[in-house]
């Protein structure tokens, strides 16, 4: 029997391919032991339990990025934070640890190291974070979401997916998603996202410019995120929905889409082959810009600033683009050589790897 201990959090790009890897390892290994270590502030706090799984925490410790109060704190709080972790890792016989970054990664690195117990890294982002930077350079399971990631000893894997999604089926799931969403068999889909709080931007673009996207013969199935500050402007087959639970139907229907470019996000529309115009989120360290600039170079999507994408550019180069065909599945086709689905089995491959059940 195998005890996995599975960390990471803070923002549903740590927490959700954790979770899948999780999900996964519950259905092919019945008798394995699954710990799964986050902390009470990020969003593990919530997901992890809702999914059915028992939720260890340890201190949030960030690394300090500048010579303040925090930084002359931070060793003593970091040094206790493993010194836990390896208490867990003793007190559990844990025979692998796996890291998907956020802040309570680091000291889990190092306590797996502490404790020389085999640890695998997963990295969601295509320009990565410190904690699997520091982490990478101590073990030589890496695993990446993108092609190209900058870290030691790291293999491409792609993206740990929900099976929802990852088993998808768009032939007979699109049925259900039409009748879902009130949308129309006949008429094209538009989809379009910005996160579950939405991107006032990319909501403003599309709204703007509705009724030129429908003339064309689309409709737009509109996910405007449940903080959204904008009037429904009540055009035929323009439907919105603060928020959808139901995003596998959504993406079954879509024949192009309108979205940010988080690292979950890009690797379900590419891996599904849903050609797809990338609006960046522009606060942060630019992460989202690097998880398309490979897809971008194949053809496989179009990139466009947040500050740009307005009713005028999604006239006359949206509009365009949904009206050519071949350029539209020439992106699907390109998006789908791009992508995988199997990243859970993968990414549970190396790890299996990493203590010798390959």
């Amino acid at each position: 029997m195998t005890t996995y201990l599975l960390a990471g959090g803070g923002t549903a790009g740590h927490v959700n391919p954790l979770l899948a890897v999780a999900d996964e390892i519950r259905e092919t290994e019945p008798r394995a032991q699954i710990v799964i270590l986050g902390t009470t502030e990020g969003l593990e706090s919530r997901l992890v339990p809702a999914r059915g799984y028992d939720l260890l925490t340890i201190p949030r410790v960030p690394f300090p990025r500048r010579p303040n109060r925090a930084a002359l704190t931070f060793v003593p709080k970091y040094l206790s934070a493993v010194r836990q972790v390896a208490g867990i890792i003793n007190r559990h016989s844990v025979d692998v640890v796996v890291g998907f970054g956020g802040y309570v990664s680091a000291p889990v690195y190092r306590a797996a190291q502490k404790t020389s117990t085999p640890f695998v890294i997963h990295e969601a982002n295509a320009k990565p974070g410190l904690a699997n930077v520091v982490g990478a350079r101590r073990t030589k399971f890496v695993g990446v979401a993108f092609e190209g990631t900058p870290l030691p000893h790291s293999r491409f894997v792609g993206m740990p997916l929900r099976k929802e999604i990852a088993a998808l089926r768009t032939e007979t799931a699109g049925s259900e998603a039409h009748a879902h969403f009130g949308l129309d068999p006949s008429r094209k889909t538009l989809l379009v996202t910005g996160g579950s709080q939405g991107a006032r931007q990319i909501n403003n673009g599309i709204a703007g410019a509705a009724q030129k996207i429908v003339d064309h013969g689309f409709q737009i199935l509109h996910v405007w995120g449940e903080r959204t500050e904008i009037a429904d402007p009540g055009i035929d087959h323009y439907s919105i929905i603060a928020y959808s639970d139901r995003m596998d139907l959504a993406l079954s229907v879509a024949d192009a889409a309108v979205s940010r470019a988080g690292s979950a996000t890009v690797s379900e529309l590419t891996g599904l082959g849903i050609p797809t115009v990338y609006v960046p989120y522009p606060v942060g360290n630019g992460e989202q810009r690097y998880n398309v600039a490979g897809l971008v170079a194949v053809g496989g999507a179009m990139l466009v600033d947040d500050a740009n994408f307005t009713p005028e550019w999604v006239e006359n180069n949206l509009v365009p683009l949904l009206g050519d065909v071949s350029k539209l599945n020439s992106m699907a086709e390109r998006a789908a050589q791009h992508g995988v689905l199997d990243g859970t089995q993968r990414t549970l491959a190396l790890i299996h790897e990493a203590i010798g059940l390959s």
